[in-house]
Formats: structure tokens, C-alpha cells, sequence
């Protein structure tokens, strides 16, 4: 062409894509003349980056050769493009040279090839707009258009992770860097904390806080709790939020954090009726009922007047794909910010395909979605997940790893498993008759559980194993700190 420009064809749409030949000429006369550039490149662009298909082709041979140790020149490339009919065009074996004469310096080498890089995903953009495009105009009817909006998330996100180049092989003094940084943040907390504060201090103690990345089960035979230490926790992570200068220069929550809770199984008002009985202290099944008194009225209504602009994000939409969860957790990590994410409840999310290769499989693939989306995100994501009914049949009905449902795949991904117990709840079931000479042997021993739950720590990667014993208040669906005079005696295993 008259600008020196070439393309895939001489078509005026793809023509009018933006690109730049003179900057790939240049670098790959730059990695003609010296091959020490590809280390410099490799990391950034690639072979399908290139605008002109002769220039993706030469950078092709061209890699393939320097990482075979191999020398890659214009003499060296000539014998693999004898056929090529878009270098003949361009002047044939002679275009190799003309690019080595045009070659950069090997300090600028990776600016062009930043710029290759931006101009290839700017066509992209423009490729996957006229896809969306495209698509939305036909109406089908195995094409809802939510369905579509997922899609499109999942693509523009796909190719935003394209660019994040600085992966790979880290050196020690970078890893250690990391480590003393995560260590002060740890000594100017507060409580000696690295990860974000739970409000149950006892619970924290034992797990550092919730850390970044990690993926932490919670999981409970029913009338446990689950649901309830969940919302406490989100509750509490919410309403401490403070936003301001981290130590490492960024902005974001300095204390607390946005909460994203995702509950397949209650509604947003039920859940949020549960969070206002708390911090009401008003009993939740009168305010279902509507038997509350003027003063609990009052209370009622000033928690929801003081906790309305809580960062605390409630998506109560059923048997949501994990490909779903995971868009909209990205949606509001651009949108609002996101520190903490929760899954009420894990078996009832679906897994991203349709094909059924058995519930096994399919709880397989939602937590190992979960734990990319906690490591892709940064945040700790906290799953709730049933037990199975093997717990009812033996005598001490404190949980266990194997009694997780699809145990293998769950207890593998997790980076933490907790079980919520509460001795309490079956001991009230074998209430004697009265004039039975052991009820008063029951009733002694049921004053002893009253209001108490463990959070037994089946499983944790970077810490001890054990119990924390933790006060519930049941009226008001509540997990808080227990007196210290109950906490003596834990087991601790550090094994």
C-alpha cells in the first residue's frame, strides 16, 4: 500500500481496524538483529498480536527458533517462507533484510511492543463489540438476553487478563517483600491481625483474620446456624468498613470491608430481617410476626436508619451458574469495591456447564470456580455447605471432614474448613419426662449448653486446627464473643 500499511486483505473494514505496520517492521527487525529481544517482548505480545499475518508468521518461526536456541535471522528464517505467497507480495526473502535494516534498539523494543500489543486488543474490543452486536439483533430462543450479558462479561474479562504480563517467576527478594509487608500490616492491626477482622475475636485469633485469596468453608448439619454465623460475620465486616490510604499506598477499606453475599437460598428481606434483629436486638420471630412493642418498634427502625448505607450487597437470585457468580463478583469489585465474598449456600450453585457428568463432578467444578474467583479477585470467599446425614447416626455428633457432602473435592480446594455445632440443639431432643429420676441430671447439663456453639476448625492451611467456642443467642440469631472463664480448655492441634 501507499502508507506502507499491509493487512490480512485488501477489505476497507479491516483496513479501517487500528493498527500500526511501521511499529512491527521495526520490532521484528529488532528481534532479526539481535535475538535477546524476544526475552525482553516474549512477556507482551505474541504471534497473534500482529495487525499483517506475514509479520505474525515471521515472529512465529522467529520464537520457535530462539526458544530452541536456535538462531533466528534473515538468513535463517528464508528456507521456511520459500512458499509463502504474502511475503512474495511483500518482495519476497529481500523483505527480511529490509526489516533488519529497519530494526530498533533493544531498549525501545519493548515499548513497540507494548504499542503492538494495545493497538491488537483495541481491534479486539471493536471485534467483540460487533459480536455483542450482532448476536443481541438475533432473536433466538436458547439466547435470553441475560444470558448474553454473562457471556459478554466473560469475554471483556478474558481479555482484560490478557494483558497481565507480570506473571510468571517472581524473584525471592520480591516474595519476601511481600511477606514482610503482609507481616506489618499484621503488626499495626489492632489485635495483631494480617487478614480482616471477623468481629469474633476468639475466631480470629485462631485463623489470623480472613486472608486474601483464600477460600474458607463453613458447613453445619441444618438449625446449626450456618446462615446465621455467616450474616453475623458479614454484618460485622460491613458495618467496621472504613475507607482511606492502605499502607501501601492504594486506597480501599483500612478497616472492615464491602461484602458481596450471594444467598441461593433466602430472600434479600429475609436476610436482611435477620441482620436487623441483631442489631435491633429485637426477636426475629417477632418481627415476622409483628408482635413487637413501641421501644422494640423504635429499635427496629433505627437500626434500618443506621445501617442503610452499610456496604453490604445481597444477590438473592436462585441456582446461579458459578460462571454468574463470578461475573457479577467482578461487577461489583469495578463497581462499589469487593473485600469479602459469601456463597449461602454451595450446593445450590451450578456448575458453568450443562453436561452432567455426576454431582460429584459438578460440586467439583463449583469449588475449585470459587476458589479461582477468591485468587482472580483477591478476597476471601466464604461457602456454606450442608453435611451429611452419617453425622446423625453416631453418638457425638460433632462434625467431621468426611461428613462434608462430595467431601473430596470440597475438603481439597478449601484453604479453611469450619463446622458450626451446637451441642445444645440435640441435647434438647432427649428431654426426659419429668418425673423421670434423670431429668434433673438433663436439666443441669442443658442450663451448662445454653447459649453456647463451637466453630470447630476441621481443616486450615497456614494454621492450627481446633475449637473456638463462641456465645448464640437464639431469639435474635447472634454469634458473639464468649466470656473468657468458658474458653479454658481447647483443644489446640498444630499437627
Amino acid at each position: 500500500m501507499a502508507d506502507g500499511s499491509t493487512g490480512p486483505s485488501d477489505d476497507a473494514d479491516a483496513h479501517s481496524l487500528p493498527h500500526n505496520i511501521e511499529a512491527e517492521q521495526a520490532l521484528l527487525g529488532a528481534l532479526l538483529v539481535n535475538n535477546d529481544v524476544y526475552d525482553r517482548v516474549a512477556a507482551v505480545v505474541k504471534a497473534d498480536h500482529f495487525f499483517d499475518p506475514v509479520h505474525a508468521r515471521i515472529f512465529e518461526i522467529a520464537a520457535e527458533r530462539i526458544k530452541k536456541n536456535m538462531l533466528a535471522t534473515p538468513v535463517t528464517l528464508k528456507a521456511f517462507f520459500g512458499d509463502d505467497a504474502g511475503l512474495a507480495e511483500l518482495g519476497g526473502p529481500a523483505y527480511l533484510a529490509r526489516l533488519a535494516g529497519a530494526a530498533i534498539s533493544l531498549f525501545a523494543a519493548r515499548d513497540y511492543a507494548q504499542l503492538i500489543y494495545d493497538l491488537a486488543i483495541r481491534r479486539e474490543l471493536i471485534l467483540i463489540g460487533h459480536a455483542i452486536a450482532d448476536k443481541a439483533a438475533r432473536v433466538e430462543i436458547d439466547s435470553e438476553p441475560k444470558d448474553q450479558i454473562v457471556e459478554a462479561e466473560q469475554v471483556l474479562y478474558q481479555l482484560g487478563e490478557q494483558g497481565k504480563v507480570d506473571k510468571g517467576f517472581q524473584s525471592f527478594r520480591r516474595a519476601i517483600t511481600e511477606a514482610v509487608n503482609v507481616a506489618n500490616a499484621a503488626y499495626l492491626r489492632d489485635g495483631g491481625l494480617a487478614g480482616i477482622p471477623t468481629g469474633l475475636a476468639d475466631l480470629d485469633k485462631w485463623l489470623g483474620g480472613l486472608h486474601n485469596s483464600d477460600l474458607l468453608i463453613l458447613a453445619g448439619r441444618p438449625s446449626m446456624g450456618k446462615t446465621a454465623l455467616a450474616t453475623n460475620l458479614a454484618f460485622n465486616i460491613a458495618k467496621a468498613y472504613r475507607r482511606g490510604t492502605r499502607p501501601d499506598g492504594t486506597e480501599g477499606a483500612v478497616e472492615g470491608g464491602v461484602v458481596g453475599f450471594y444467598s441461593l437460598e433466602m430472600s434479600a428481606e429475609q436476610l436482611a430481617a435477620r441482620i436487623l434483629s441483631e442489631a435491633s436486638r429485637v426477636p426475629s420471630d417477632q418481627i415476622r410476626r409483628g408482635d413487637m412493642t413501641e421501644d422494640e418498634m423504635r429499635r427496629f427502625i433505627q437500626a434500618a436508619k443506621d445501617l442503610e448505607n452499610c456496604p453490604l450487597f445481597i444477590d438473592d437470585t436462585p441456582a446461579l451458574p458459578i460462571s454468574t457468580i463470578a461475573a457479577r463478583a467482578r461487577r461489583l469489585k469495578r463497581q462499589h469495591g469487593l473485600d469479602v465474598l459469601f456463597i449461602d449456600y454451595l450446593q445450590l450453585a451450578r456448575p458453568a456447564s450443562s453436561r452432567s457428568e455426576g454431582r460429584v463432578q459438578e460440586v467439583s467444578e463449583i469449588t475449585q470456580g470459587l476458589k479461582a474467583i477468591a485468587k482472580e479477585l483477591a478476597v476471601p470467599v466464604i461457602a456454606l455447605s450442608q453435611l451429611s446425614r452419617q453425622v446423625e447416626s453416631r453418638e457425638d455428633k460433632r462434625p467431621q471432614l468426611s461428613d462434608l457432602r462430595e467431601s473430596g473435592s470440597i475438603e481439597q480446594d478449601a484453604d479453611v474448613v469450619m463446622f458450626v455445632f451446637r451441642e445444645e440443639y440435640y441435647h434438647e431432643r432427649l428431654e426426659p419426662p419429668q418425673n423421670d429420676p434423670k431429668y434433673v441430671e438433663w436439666q443441669t447439663k442443658m442450663g451448662e449448653l445454653h447459649g453456647k456453639a463451637e466453630v470447630i476448625i476441621g481443616k486450615q492451611r497456614h494454621g492450627p486446627v481446633g475449637t473456638v467456642r463462641v456465645a448464640f443467642e437464639g431469639q435474635f440469631t447472634r454469634f458473639s464473643n464468649l466470656a473468657k472463664s468458658y474458653q479454658e480448655g481447647i483443644a489446640v492441634d498444630f499437627g
